[in-house]
């Protein structure tokens, strides 16, 4: 079984043109002299590097299809017919109060400051990309009305074209940062989510932190080791050759070089077209990242968090050991594939942990700290998570650490979709997979009129975009709040490794999960040996989620003949 066939993509727009490709080398298995194109190695052969990215840059994004041994389709969630855990205090568990509208989805996480979240779900870094700076209104305010944390990442002082420097070589003024920061700010609810400004290398030596803390008060800073989609700095397309010397004199890499002389005639001649703006590699010491944490502190943060990615099991453990001693307020673990504005295709397909393993060994070495009385910071995840089912894997593997789902390509989505209606509406060309459900936008958007309600006259000032996203949110919401009634779970905190299952025994293996035939086996034996539910005294309280009390009960003899509540 090959688990990906390379050479041809639509990510990088290149084609086979054979049905009979070789799996290994993805070259057709007859390769003819005189062929027009155009797999990868066809047009590698004029275009070179342009072929490691995926194209048309700006207006996509990408995301791996390599098709792992292992991912979380592999478990199933568990489902009961008896339980109610997590309902408010003081509230019996029955038919009238366990029903999944009264299922709370709001999730926090933080060292001692907490955030709350309406869901237990944010976005992925929105950076330098520049599908992430042409649509930041709608992704911005969609989070902000959505009541979830937006996550503005690396390098954006850094390409602002507008960009000032002090005689220091520091940040004075960056128009872009402005523009996010208040972008978001304007339909942000102070009691849900945040704004957090992730750091690299470039970013530290320009004075990220200092700037978005004194210009605009943020409270919490985001230091990044990496991603699920590249295993080495940021990039990004730059189309102009002064650009790209701007940059270059800013300290960024810059290929082709564009201060030599061959690549900028090759420039004038429509050879070269575009040069790639890379981030350097960051080196980690338990010594350097303890004392930038303390450092950023020292200036004022109030929360530090960490986004690492796919890296090697000791980078893993060296997150949440110098986390733990750091007392971060969130560490995002980002699984390989990832998803991407602007990353190395072949290194998105083949570098790096996959999601479900990678998470499978943050629970493992979360409880080894645990175990050695370590307080583990909270955990959210990442990888190819686009739906609630996933949502509640997540979180329930990962339980209790795990807070939240860090959501990339799938939160931008609905934000390119709401702006792209708003388009069609003005050119009137609405394409029929939208026209089919209306052609106003009362008609169109299901949750257009509860948001009139919430925000009056100022909805008009609400882009369609962000209508998109606090859509699909309330999708998310809903659909979540249906799996955990299933579940028995009525709040985030009471979902548990006991609700799934493994549908495979090398899933079972890697996770730690039981294994479907194996999950709630002594219980249920233990009914099958001679005992029944209906058997036990009114107002014993059985739990589901501590499943040995049922076992304890049933094997008290002196119960029997009695009908419990369950709860």
């Amino acid at each position: 079984m090959n688990l990906r066939t390379p050479n041809a993509n639509e990510a990088t727009g290149t084609v086979n043109r054979s049905r009979s490709v070789v799996p290994m080398s993805g070259i057709c298995t007859a390769c003819i002299d005189g062929c027009r194109g155009g797999c990868e190695a066809f047009v590698s052969s004029f275009r070179g590097r342009e072929l490691l990215y995926p194209q048309r840059y700006g207006d996509m994004t990408a995301g791996a299809d390599k098709n792992y041994p292992l991912d979380y389709s592999h478990l199933n969630i568990q489902g009961y017919a008896v339980g109610a855990r997590g309902l408010p205090h003081g509230v019996e568990g029955n038919p009238d109060t366990a029903i999944f509208p009264n299922v709370r989805t709001e999730t926090e996480y933080g060292w001692e400051r907490k955030v709350r979240m309406a869901l237990p779900i944010f976005t992925g870094a929105l950076g330098s990309t520049e599908i992430a700076r042409k649509n930041w209104e709608h992704f911005a305010i969609g989070a902000a009305i959505a009541g979830i944390t937006l996550v503005c990442g690396e390098n954006v002082c850094g390409i602002d074209p507008g960009l000032e420097l002090d005689a220091n070589g520091k940040i004075s003024s960056s128009p872009e940062m402005d523009r996010r920061v208040e972008v978001y700010r304007r339909f942000h609810d102070d009691g849900l989510g945040e704004l957090l400004v992730q750091m690299n290398v470039e970013d530290t030596r320009l004075g990220v932190a200092e700037y978005v803390l004194e210009k605009h008060g943020l409270e919490t800073i985001e230091l990044k080791w990496g991603q699920g989609a590249k295993c080495i700095g940021g990039e990004i397309k730059v189309k102009s050759l002064e650009g790209a010397l701007e940059l270059q004199r800013r300290g960024y890499i810059v290929l082709p070089d564009p201060s030599r002389s061959d690549v900028q005639d090759a420039y004038r001649e429509g050879a070269i077209t575009e040069f790639e703006r890379h981030s350097r590699l960051g080196f980690v010491t338990p010594e350097s990242f303890l004392a930038e944490v303390e450092r950023l502190r020292a200036l004022g943060f109030r929360r530090i968090t960490l986004k690492t990615g796919a890296y090697s099991a000791v980078e893993l453990a060296m997150a949440l050991r110098y986390g733990s001693e750091a007392e971060l307020d969130l560490i995002t673990i980002d699984g390989a594939p990832g998803g991407t504005g602007m990353s190395p295709w072949p290194m998105m397909n083949e570098w790096g942990i996959p999601s479900f393993y990678l998470h499978s060994l943050a629970y493992q070495f979360a409880e080894k700290l645990t175990r050695e009385g370590r307080r583990v910071p909270d955990l959210a995840v990442a990888g190819g998570f686009s739906t609630e089912d996933g949502v509640f894997k997540a979180l329930a593997m990962g339980h209790p650490y795990v807070k939240a789902v860090c959501l990339g390509r799938v939160l931008m989505i609905p934000g390119m979709v709401g702006k792209n209606i708003g388009q069609w509406l003005e050119r009137g060309k609405l394409p029929k997979s939208v026209s089919q459900y209306g052609t106003k936008v009362e008609e169109i958007f299901v949750s257009y009129e509860e948001l009139k309600e919430r925000y009056g006259d100022a909805l008009k000032e609400i882009p369609l975009g962000a209508v998109g996203v606090y859509t699909f949110c309330q999708k998310m919401k809903v659909g979540l709040q249906q799996i955990m009634a299933g579940s028995r779970a009525f709040r985030i905190s009471a979902i548990s490794r006991r609700d799934l299952m493994a549908l495979t025994e090398d899933a079972a293996s890697v996770s730690g999960i039981p294994y479907l035939m194996d999950a709630y086996r002594e219980e249920a034996e233990a009914i099958l040996e001679g005992s029944s539910v209906q058997e036990y005294t009114v107002g014993d309280k059985i739990p589901l989620g501590d499943p040995t009390a049922i076992l304890r009960l049933l094997r008290d003899e002196s119960r029997r003949q009695r009908v419990p509540t369950l709860s």
